[in-house]
């Protein structure tokens, strides 16, 4: 589906989808008779609910890969613009994500971009996007939480727990450096950003290993942080229907408790820490306005900060590295 096209009519998910979701947030490429088994439904149900999410194409899980540091890019467009400005964005092979806006920033995506690069994006790329008047470019600094590590709250800590015995759990997150894999490992990580989870069998076909030995490769290369398998889910469908960006200015002294505070909340699907006018990109999903309005006046964090500059979320074009089908 295209970026230009409209929004896909979808009704949010009941109580068990959600529970799904919840347990595919935690990993991924979970077999259906472990999340059955954990959150104590019948496999059959789970295994046909869960296959029916994946076949809808409003749940999705990708294999995804941060080829290189983040840079978030804002755009301001020609009136009517926005959504063919963000579409040219989203296309990119190197973007992560790309919303529309309200506000003074009608489009914001995060590009991978190596400082080597940054030159280019800025003078020569970015100046060709088609509707876009002005932008500006903020490098990530570093990443107080990613959509990875966010948890939405639709199982138990109890059940995450068990979940994350059995998943391979990365001790860091890998930046760049694919160059040095060997030509399997980087077939397998094409493979698994079209779909994370292709079983063993598919990985060894396409790769040219066995299953066992892609098995134990792709068992390494997530617990070396290399490839993260990541659940790409609307946040309307699991009941967070109101989603928005938030520029934050804080005093350099008070970065740090921003960042924790931040790092606490469970409505903060992602933060960055960011060099530039803003010190912090973050990413929200919540029930309601009035729990963004409670969550931007009466939070701790928020008593730190110098400013916030909120931006509802009107559509997302790309999250994770996909092009969105439900947003």
């Amino acid at each position: 589906m295209s970026p230009e096209a409209p929004p896909t009519p979808a009704v949010p998910f009941g109580e068990l989808d959600r529970r799904i979701v919840g347990a595919l947030h935690v990993d991924g490429r979970a077999s259906w008779h472990r999340i059955a088994k954990v959150l104590g439904e019948q496999e059959r149900t789970v295994t046909r609910r869960g296959t029916e999410l994946l076949r809808s194409g409003l749940v999705r899980i990708t294999g995804f890969v941060l080829r290189a540091e983040g840079v978030i890019v804002g755009l301001k467009c020609a009136p009517g613009q926005a959504r063919l400005a963000g579409g040219v964005l989203a296309r990119r092979e190197d973007t992560l994500f790309t919303h529309v806006l309200t506000g003074s920033t009608d489009c914001v995506a995060e590009i991978s971009c190596s400082r080597e690069r940054l030159a280019s994006l800025v003078m020569d790329e970015l100046p060709a996007t088609p509707g876009m008047v002005t932008s500006f470019t903020q490098p990530v600094l570093r990443y107080v939480r990613t959509a990875h590590e966010w948890h939405p709250g639709l199982i138990t800590d109890e059940e995450r727990a068990k979940l994350e015995e059995s998943a391979a759990i990365p001790r860091e997150r890998r930046v760049g450096g694919l160059q040095d894999l060997s030509r399997g490992d980087q077939l397998l990580l094409r493979a698994l950003a079209d779909d994370g989870r292709r079983t063993y069998e598919e990985l060894g076909r396409l790769t040219g290993l066995s299953d066992v030995t892609a098995r134990r490769h792709l068992d390494r290369l997530r617990r070396e942080g290399r490839v993260l398998i990541r659940t790409v889910v609307s946040p309307r469908l699991v009941g967070l229907p109101v989603e928005a960006m938030l520029w934050v200015t804080a005093r350099p002294a008070d970065v740090g408790a921003v960042a924790d505070g931040l790092r606490e909340s469970p409505f903060v699907r992602y933060a960055s820490r960011l060099a530039g006018d803003h010190q912090f990109l973050v990413n929200v999903t919540l029930p309601s306005t009035a729990a963004l309005d409670e969550f931007i006046s009466d939070a701790v964090w928020a008593r730190r900060v110098q400013s916030v500059e909120t931006s509802f979320v009107l559509s997302t074009l790309k999250r994770s590295g996909l092009l969105s089908t439900a947003d």
